[in-house]
């Protein structure tokens, strides 16, 4: 009687917020972002003691740019507010039909919990690359068990359309997306606060993109999964930020970054299958390539990084896996920039293409796009900013020797 209670009393409030032509739980999604960061703000000063006492210390090498022994396994901090928002999530009135007719929370508590145990041994005692990669897959794996896959493709070239994915190839292109995108933030997280910004700015890009998608759709309990989750990564970042930021008190270490590349995933793969069961028509052909746009538009600089980070390792005869100090953001600070620039233009050059391809769940495309250029532009000249006035001063010495 207790659950039929309130699962009616869900269920009224949803009409309700439908009836007012909201749809969209803005103040309990807020809600579940702000309880992910307080308690991840909150539990990560205990992570950090417990890091150091437990031995998880990463003390500085080569390639490496913090000079001091830095505490890491922030990822388990980061996991703590996670599942304590999720929990918070599913006792809300207005979200907690996502959890009656979606896996997509519950799939990523899960999956999160064991990937971020992988990270955690790795940031303790190190895991050789193709370990770390079967725990990759293992936890994709679990993902796509408890219903989190892409099940619809849209494909616009030479008449083909939609495309119901079978069993055998929705699970390689779900595995293959979020593998991918697990270690593409593993790579790019090299510096102070990159990969905990890169993923606040794009599990926000997720979080607006499906919030336009609600709004759409009315209140569809269908895009419940992705905005929760977003949200909760958005909310997870923010609160470990203020630890991690340059000069850094922890790492999230592996448990960290992999963590946010498999809520990344899961956020995109949620968002992706309803829109291509509900959209028909040449007119939501945009609306059928969003979330794939919108997966290699947040990933688009942590992916540029590891594809050129592959193709330098491999022409050198090493394991693409193998580190180097050769990484976009090891570039940045080569020529002229300082820690904190390097971060904050990483930021800048993420969040135009993510913000940007968000925003067209709500504006015209077109519209979109001439922003978005005007702001790259800005980007090209701000970063290459030192290497102007390094060519300018190299012209003044020339002129001053004539």
């Amino acid at each position: 009687m207790a659950y039929g209670a309130s699962m009616g009393y869900a269920t009224d409030t949803v009409l309700a917020l439908n009836e007012r032509g909201a749809g969209v739980p803005l103040r309990e999604l807020a809600l579940v972002g702000l309880t992910a960061a307080i308690i991840t703000y909150f539990a990560t000063g205990w992570v950090r003691v417990l890091a150091r006492r437990f031995g998880a210390v990463a003390y500085p090498r080569e390639r490496d740019v913090h000079l001091q022994p830095t505490p890491r396994m922030g990822g388990l901090a980061m996991y703590v507010g996670v599942v304590a928002a999720v929990l918070l999530a599913s006792q809300l009135p207005a979200l907690t039909r996502g959890f009656v007719y979606s896996s997509g929370m519950p799939a990523v508590v899960v999956a999160g919990g064991l990937i971020m145990a992988i990270g955690l041994i790795d940031d303790r005692w190190g895991l050789d690359a193709l370990t770390k990669f079967a725990g990759q897959i293992t936890a994709a794996s679990v993902l796509v068990t408890m219903g989190v896959a892409w099940s619809v493709l849209y494909i616009p070239f030479g008449g083909v359309g939609t495309i119901v994915l079978d069993q055998v190839s929705s699970i390689l292109l779900t595995l293959a997306l979020t593998v991918a995108v697990v270690n593409a933030m593993n790579f790019v997280d090299g510096l102070d606060g990159l990969a905990a910004g890169l993923g606040l700015i794009t599990a926000s890009a997720i979080c607006i993109f499906s919030i336009g998608l609600l709004r759409d759709h009315g209140g569809d309990v269908l895009f419940y999964p992705p905005a929760v989750i977003s949200v909760v990564l958005a909310g997870a970042c923010l609160g470990f930020l203020p630890h991690n930021f340059h000069p850094a008190k922890i790492f999230m270490g592996d448990s960290g970054s992999m963590l946010i590349g498999l809520m990344l995933a899961a956020a995109s793969t949620t968002a992706a299958g309803p829109i291509s069961q509900t959209a028909y028509g040449a007119r939501d052909v945009f609306a059928l390539l969003s979330p794939f746009l919108l997966v290699v538009a947040v990933m688009f600089v942590p992916a540029l990084d590891m594809l050129l980070a592959i193709v330098r390792r491999t022409r050198a005869g090493r394991s693409p896996f193998s580190p180097d100090k050769m990484h976009l953001h090891h570039r940045l600070l080569q020529i002229g920039h300082s820690h904190r620039r390097v971060v904050l233009l990483i930021y800048l050059w993420v969040g135009i293409v993510a913000l940007g391809a968000a925003s067209t769940i709500f504006f015209d495309p077109r519209y979109s796009g001439v922003v978005m250029l005007a702001a790259i532009l800005v980007a090209i000249v701000v970063t290459v900013i030192p290497l102007l006035r390094r060519r300018n001063g190299q012209w003044a010495e020339v002129y001053d020797g004539k």
